[in-house]
């Protein structure tokens, strides 16, 4: 168990560092949400 939260926290920490601020967390998160949301647009059509 301590080495899945160790993990996940790792992994947190290096998507948190990919992103400078968290305002490029943001953008990022909102370019992700609208792939999904274009690729659902696509499937539907």
């Amino acid at each position: 168990m301590r080495k899945i939260i160790v993990l996940a926290a790792l992994a947190a920490s290096l998507a948190v560092s990919a992103c400078n601020t968290v305002s490029g967390a943001g953008r990022d998160m909102k370019s992700a949400g609208q792939a999904v949301t274009d690729t659902a647009e696509d499937a539907k059509n």
